[in-house]
């Protein structure tokens, strides 16, 4: 594969998180055991970290999102139906209400008086919506990490390196970057070969990114994604990339 080609994946070709909960749901095979171990490795730390902004008690945190990825696994959520809404919306959902529940035996036997919708928000303030900011942060690792097996399966790709690089030295002029690109790889790299790379590195993470994204709107379309990498704060990510047809064939801009 020519790491400098564009590898635009159509929306409805992309595997959403729907269709990845069902297969984990099925009987028990080498493709669900595969995707029970997705589900639990891709929102593991989104639970858990929405949890415990809302019960603010690490102890009962991790038991409520042990629970959760319990029912997960075990296929508690089959069910669910992807026409209501986006996957995190339902994911949401159903952490709030295991939240819910869990205070509610708690109250029972302590008579411990606490409203779960007041605990909707972290104490960074009011306006902050938690679970979108963990949502999003793992929206990037994974993103991230699919960038780094791109590279690893990609003859002569740099773009997870070169990323990193600049994420590591955002203030680093172009041929400072280009001297840390040639000691990382152990290849001679000049100023305007490394910039070419970023170029292509970032898009090829805006592909990645509108991938993830897509994945968690069953029969998502170009709207509905822009929608959401709105919500999620992530369109900076992708605007360069998008073409006057985008809402139209759902495909980034390719370089020239």
């Amino acid at each position: 594969m020519d790491p400098n080609s564009a590898v635009n994946q159509r929306l409805d070709q992309v595997v959403t998180q729907w269709s990845l909960l069902r297969l984990a749901h099925e009987p028990a095979s080498l493709e669900s055991k595969e995707a029970r171990q997705r589900v639990l490795l891709k929102y593991n730390r989104a639970i858990r970290s929405y949890v415990g902004a809302l019960l603010q008690n690490d102890d009962d945190a991790d038991e409520v999102a042990q629970d959760v990825l319990v029912r997960l696994l075990k296929g508690d959520f089959a069910n669910a139906n992807p026409g209501k809404g986006r996957f995190r919306d339902f994911l949401k959902v159903a952490v709030k209400n295991m939240v819910r529940t869990y205070w509610s035996k708690k109250q029972r036997r302590a008579g411990v008086n606490l409203d779960v919708e007041k605990m909707e928000e972290p104490a960074t303030g009011p306006d902050v919506d938690h679970f979108n900011r963990t949502w999003q942060t793992t929206i990037l690792d994974h993103t991230l990490k699919a960038l780094q097996q791109f590279e690893r399966s990609t003859p002569g790709c740099c773009y997870y390196t070169v990323m990193k690089l600049r994420k590591d030295f955002p203030d680093a002029e172009s041929t400072e970057l280009a001297e840390r690109m040639s000691k990382t790889t152990k290849k001679t790299w000049t100023p305007e070969a490394t910039r070419q790379q970023l170029r292509r590195s970032r898009l090829r993470f805006a592909q990645l990114l509108v991938e993830e994204v897509a994945g968690g709107i069953s029969n998502a379309s170009p709207a509905e994604v822009e929608s959401e990498l709105i919500d999620l704060g992530l369109m900076e990510y992708v605007r360069p990339f998008l073409p006057d047809d985008w809402r139209d064939k759902g495909m980034l801009r390719e370089l020239d």
